[in-house]
């Protein structure tokens, strides 16, 4: 019997597997700790960084484009790619343009919302295993950029803005995994699982990667940006591989399950409709009020280890680099700033609660030591004067 057009498509992404969420978590931390080692430890800078990613981005999102089916190397290249861009633009927009993590995180919610509202107006499905044409690949993959955003903030809030620490955030990011797993098996669509798996399988990635690269005195297990982004890259390498000479991620479509626009049952819509309704308002209800608990916690907080009243270990971190930079020693100034970058985040939730005003200029103050100190010709004198004008606000 000659077969339908629908049966001869070719799909162009993989079976949702256990491998697909293996390589996922592992892209995520990628994602943090490429950026991390390209903007930091190669001293590139964040514009630089970006430029760079955005760059080799596209490249491969056309290939991905013009191939015609599924390709195992090629699909998680540009997921991995994605990873980083993702974690650049957050980034940028926090560090370069001062953007609270709160509106980065409502901006890309909407943003992702906006997305699917689209590609649900012009498709009828948002399925991520029916995507065979151009449209739908477009969707496909402005979705996933701006949920590796999304993860990316989101992450940062918890972690950072909220002074939660990574291994807390990946701890409260795997019960929601888990519940979104349980609802699953209780008939949560199966669609609506994945993206919310999706999304916080980034955060997920980079509190392993943070756990993993940060240094034993910052909690962490001290391997690097650099060996922690080689061990990860080459566990991908070996898990796509492995999929590539198995094809255990490869599914073949059929009439059965890739039916023509608009075939969805409306009774189907309106049920996967209140799904999304019902899981988007309890995840609203329990982050923003989690939020203003944590919130009033961290004004009241009265056992915290810094204050503004005592701002010593800032003042000592910067006269040990600005020593440093008087030497010509740009190599240990740029890892004593680490230091100086670290204690700050762990510190910031407290600060920013006791006062936001002054929170800020100490922080546009610090950004401005770590722009120049880890810039790729450092200068002297502009360091010196950043280093000088960070010190004095802390006085």
């Amino acid at each position: 019997m000659q077969k339908t057009k629908y049966e001869v498509m070719l799909n162009k992404v993989p079976e949702v597997t256990i491998f697909f969420w293996i390589i996922k978590v592992l892209c995520t931390t990628v994602g943090e700790t490429v950026s991390d080692f390209l903007n930091v430890t190669l001293g590139l800078g964040l514009n630089v960084t970006s430029v760079v990613m955005g760059v080799l981005l596209a490249v491969a999102l056309v290939f991905q484009f013009r191939a015609k089916k599924y390709m195992p190397g090629l699909y998680w290249m540009n997921v991995a790619l994605l990873s980083v861009f993702g974690t650049l633009v957050t980034d940028t927009l926090t560090d370069a343009l001062g953007l609270p993590l709160e509106i980065s995180t409502v901006g890309f919610s909407i943003c992702l919302l906006l997305t699917f509202l689209v590609w649900h107006h012009y498709e009828k499905t948002l399925s991520i295993h029916l995507i065979y044409t151009v449209r739908r690949e477009a969707f496909y993959w402005l979705a996933i950029l701006f949920t590796f955003a999304l993860g990316t903030a989101s992450g940062d809030l918890m972690a950072e803005g909220l002074g939660l620490g990574y291994l807390p955030t990946g701890i409260i990011v795997c019960a929601v995994i888990i519940c979104v797993g349980i609802g699953y098996k209780l008939g949560l669509d199966s669609v609506l699982s994945f993206w919310i798996a999706y999304i916080m399988t980034r955060p997920l990635g980079a509190s392993l990667g943070d756990f993993l690269s940060q240094p034993k005195s910052n909690g962490g297990l001290g391997l690097g940006t650099t060996s922690t982004s080689v061990i990860f890259l080459a566990a991908i390498l070996a898990t796509v591989v492995f999929l590539i000479v198995t094809k255990k991620d490869i599914r073949e479509l059929s009439t059965s399950d890739q039916m023509p626009t608009g075939e969805t049952s409306s009774k189907s819509n309106r049920r996967v409709l209140i799904q999304t309704i019902a899981v988007i308002c309890i995840l609203a209800l329990l982050s923003g009020s989690g939020y203003v608990i944590r919130q009033a916690s961290l004004a009241n907080n009265t056992n915290s280890s810094v204050s503004w009243s005592d701002m010593s270990q800032f003042v000592t971190i910067e006269e040990d680099v600005l020593v440093l930079v008087n030497n010509g020693d740009f190599s240990a100034a740029k890892t004593r700033v680490k230091d100086l970058e670290t204690t700050w985040d762990q510190s910031a939730a407290v600060l920013k609660a006791a006062d936001k005003e002054r929170w800020k200029q100490a922080d546009s103050g610090i950004d401005a030591v770590l722009h120049e100190i880890r810039a790729g010709k450092p200068d002297m004198d502009s360091s010196k004067i950043a280093l000088e004008n960070s010190m004095n606000m802390f006085k």
